[in-house]
């Protein structure tokens, strides 16, 4: 038999595993930063956009999120990048090789990591063709900072992940198939595009909820 002077910490210990479960399973608790990747401007730099084809559905049934749009930004020499970006509760669901969804059929093949410089250094993640022609380029922001490594990352935040509400995490892809091998990715009208992109999502993001 336990003595009853043990009974609150056994309570304590049987409850705490419910805590996950209520907030996630029960509750669902999410946060809402009012914030959404449609905001990101439709011209960026030169650079004017069109939406793809895809299917309205696609974004849930990839991604698990409604939160997403995909463009082709062209500028006036005809030089053309698309952009892919979403925000997503389901983190796994979008930091999982997003490539073999966003750039099916590509033969791509994964170089190290790369840095987008600008006015801060953000962790990018660069595949580039099998030809060596034309590259993606991915980054991930999560709770007002960028990641090189989601799962390690979540991995390492688990346990705060446990205890309280989701937030979502945002994917910015970028895809070209015209630049050289022995470009610069800084050089690159990609890398360019996925710059203005975030820009355009965070000033944008800001001042609507200044409104």
């Amino acid at each position: 038999m336990i003595s009853s002077r043990y009974a609150p910490i056994v309570a304590l210990l049987l409850v705490l595993p419910l805590i996950p479960t209520i907030i996630h399973s029960y509750l669902e608790l999410k946060t809402d930063d009012g914030k959404s990747v449609a905001q990101i401007d439709l011209v960026l730099n030169d650079f004017t956009s069109q939406p793809t084809t895809r299917n309205p559905g696609w974004g849930m049934d990839v991604f698990g999120t409604e939160d997403w749009i995909e463009r082709v930004y062209t500028d006036k020499q005809g030089h053309k990048v698309q952009l892919f970006a979403a925000r997503s509760y389901d983190h796994k669901r979008l930091y999982h090789h997003p490539e073999l969804a966003v750039s099916y059929g590509r033969d791509l093949r994964r170089e190290k990591s790369v840095v987008l410089t600008g006015t801060r250094d953000i962790p990018v993640n660069l595949l580039r063709n099998s030809n060596g022609y034309g590259f993606v380029a991915y980054a991930f922001l999560y709770d007002g900072k960028f990641i090189d490594d989601p799962i390690a990352h979540q991995l390492m935040d688990s346990l705060n992940l446990l205890v309280s509400a989701r937030n979502p995490i945002t994917l910015f892809y970028v895809s070209d198939t015209d630049t050289a091998p022995s470009a610069s990715f800084n050089s690159t009208n990609a890398a360019m595009i996925l710059s203005e992109a975030i820009d355009s999502f965070e000033n944008n993001s800001s001042s609507k909820l200044e409104d």
